[in-house]
């Protein structure tokens, strides 16, 4: 860890990020109720090639909680492209994760020109189906109110995250998060409950992805549970030239339990498009 992360991350306007590397510049999201120490074996390798950008979500890592009960997901990529503004940085690449893939298509849309390629990952660009959205949405308020995930939720978050293969070759990958988000507590739950509920309850951006006129590149853990692969392939469908690469024996945190494949394929990916 201490060869590719920094002492501490910077913060620009209440967002904390990491900024490693040289090259032409890859900006990474992550997924819900983790942070950018999320991609550490993909950094470890991509970081040889490019400058990579990775900010934490409002309320996760840390960054601040969003700035509002109203704030969205492209509130969220606007301060990113702010970030990126900062960092005087015209183009780049993006791989979002789930929530990540989320806001990087709304960075898509407002700035288009600048987006060289996109990398979706365990990920849907429509809406959250309604009868899964209530459920979300009640564990979510419940852990709002308690300010604190009760047994059953994160019994329930730590079921969705893996898939079967880890559940039998990587219990020690499920424990540390079963871990960390039975501890969270107080304001810190709070924000990540808003960031859930922002997540979820997203616009439908379907509609935007099949616009998209830039090289773009899927990524699904066979066995994801949160995240149907049917999704990546109705994307796969929906957005003209885009490829999917199914990785075998993951479920949703396919970049934690089977890091090899994925950083092939995302090396492989970002060297050819991102000149």
């Amino acid at each position: 860890m201490s060869s590719i992360y920094p002492a501490s991350k910077a913060q620009f306007e209440g967002i904390s990020y990491l900024d490693i590397g040289q090259g032409p510049a890859l900006v990474l999201g992550h997924p819900l109720m983790w942070d950018s120490a999320m991609w550490r074996h993909q950094l470890a390798e991509l970081s040889q090639h490019f400058r990579c950008i990775v900010p934490d979500f409002w309320g996760h890592g840390e960054s601040e909680p969003a700035p509002g009960a109203t704030a969205t997901l492209a509130d969220y990529a606007a301060s990113v492209l702010a970030l990126l503004d900062h960092l005087k940085i015209q183009q780049f690449g993006l791989i979002g994760h789930g929530l990540g893939s989320s806001w990087a298509i709304e960075c898509c849309v407002q700035a288009p020109g600048r987006v060289k390629a996109l990398v979706l990952m365990n990920s849907f660009a429509g809406l959250e189906p309604e009868v899964v959205n209530l459920k979300y949405q009640a564990m979510l308020r419940d852990a709002d109110e308690s300010q604190a995930f009760c047994p059953a939720s994160v019994a329930a978050l730590t079921a969705l995250q893996f898939g079967q293969h880890t559940l039998a070759n990587s219990p020690e990958l499920i424990e540390d998060f079963r871990q960390r988000i039975g501890t969270i507590q107080g304001e810190s739950a709070q924000a990540l409950a808003q960031a859930g509920r922002m997540w979820f309850g997203r616009r439908d951006s379907f509609e935007d992805a099949e616009k998209l006129a830039l090289p773009c590149l899927l990524i699904a853990g066979a066995e994801d549970k949160l995240r149907s692969v049917l999704e990546s392939y109705l994307m796969l469908d929906g957005i003209t030239g885009s490829q999917l690469h199914l990785i075998e024996g993951a479920g949703h945190l396919c970049p934690l339990e089977k890091p090899e494949p994925v950083t092939e394929h995302l090396l492989n990916f970002c060297l050819r498009v991102m000149d």
